[in-house]
């Protein structure tokens, strides 16, 4: 028997250092992306399940929930560059899976203007999946950008991506 790491553990610290409290929690949003298999399906299933309980729960006005989520998706990102760019740094891993923080925030972008009501949910959820996961053009390119603005910025096209197909749909449903 070996002293070696398992190959699976979730998430590896580079051996003596600390993990940074705040980015961990915010990157993995609330450890949502330690959920076991596909992470970021869990990351977007949490942010759904979030925006379902702001939007039954308080009952908010259409204008309100815009303008939360406007200023979920902003504080996602806001945080979300930052808190991916040590977390991969920490983990030794340039885009970790257990970062979750871009699929939360891709989804919320996916979640703009839908009606409150689980078959809507569901279809942005789908459609922010696909797109999250085939990254058409320039979402795939956009990986490219250096650390945390990578891990980000292609979940935040995947939501663009998203959004669009589901205001469509929208529209001829």
């Amino acid at each position: 028997m070996t002293n070696s790491p398992t190959p699976n553990t979730a998430a590896p610290a580079i051996p003596g250092q600390k993990r940074t409290r705040w980015a961990w929690t915010v990157a993995t949003f609330f450890g949502a992306g330690f959920g076991k298999p596909g992470p970021g399906t869990w990351g977007s299933v949490a942010a759904v399940l979030l925006w379902a309980a702001e939007s039954m729960a308080g009952h908010p006005s259409a204008h309100t929930l815009l303008v939360g989520l406007l200023v979920w998706i902003a504080l996602s990102i806001a945080l979300g560059v930052p808190a991916a760019t040590i977390v991969a740094r920490e983990s030794g891993r340039k885009d970790p899976q257990f970062v979750v923080i871009d699929e939360v925030a891709g989804q919320w972008i996916a979640l703009l203007f839908s009606p409150v009501d689980w078959k809507h949910a569901l279809i942005a959820l789908a459609l922010f999946r696909l797109f999250d996961i085939t990254k058409p053009f320039p979402a795939r390119q956009l990986e490219s950008l250096p650390e945390g603005w990578g891990i980000v910025f292609d979940d935040v096209a995947a939501g663009l991506y998203a959004l669009g197909v589901a205001s469509l749909l929208r529209i001829w449903i």
